[in-house]
């Protein structure tokens, strides 16, 4: 093999291997890095509802990243780590897999209540034992009731528009 031919070759990998691809780089990153792609249609709408309220929240700029994965402990749909250099959201993959878009859209928005809002739970309940607040922490007597009928009542709570 002549030497010119050799050092073709040799460039043409070079190059090769130096060239990088935009496109896959942005798909893997997607709107919301490090978080799974299951949970993107929820920080999108927990970002909306918050805009709808006039409170502007940007999870990716918070850095709020977040996985669907199995939970060691029992009965626990879902966490969140949070502190000064971490607000990390883990969804229970047996809840995920179980569950409704409603109760999916319920235990992120709590989640996410801790890790962007940095609330802390609220176990007071209505005289009808319907817990007042998305936050309650699920140790006590009240009894969950978000779905679509009362819904904007729970979203105007977690977001400060009523108390």
């Amino acid at each position: 093999m002549k030497l010119s031919t050799l050092i073709f070759l040799l460039s043409i990998l070079i190059i090769g291997a130096c060239e990088t691809s935009t496109f896959n780089d942005t798909a893997e990153q997607g709107i919301y890095p490090e978080v799974d792609q299951s949970l993107w249609i929820y920080f999108e709408r927990f970002e909306d509802e918050a805009a709808k309220r006039g409170i502007p929240i940007n999870l990716k700029t918070l850095g709020i990243t977040g996985v669907v994965e199995n939970i060691q402990e029992t009965n626990v749909a879902g966490t969140c780590q949070y502190g000064q250099h971490i607000a990390h959201v883990t969804i229970d993959l047996n809840f995920w897999q179980s569950s409704s878009f409603y109760n999916r859209e319920f235990v992120v928005f709590h989640e996410l209540g801790h890790c962007a809002l940095k609330l802390n739970h609220n176990d007071l309940a209505f005289t009808n034992g319907i817990c007042k607040s998305i936050m309650h922490s699920g140790l006590t007597n009240c009894r969950t009731a978000y779905n679509i009928e009362n819904r904007d009542y729970y979203l105007d709570e977690l977001f400060g528009i009523i108390q």
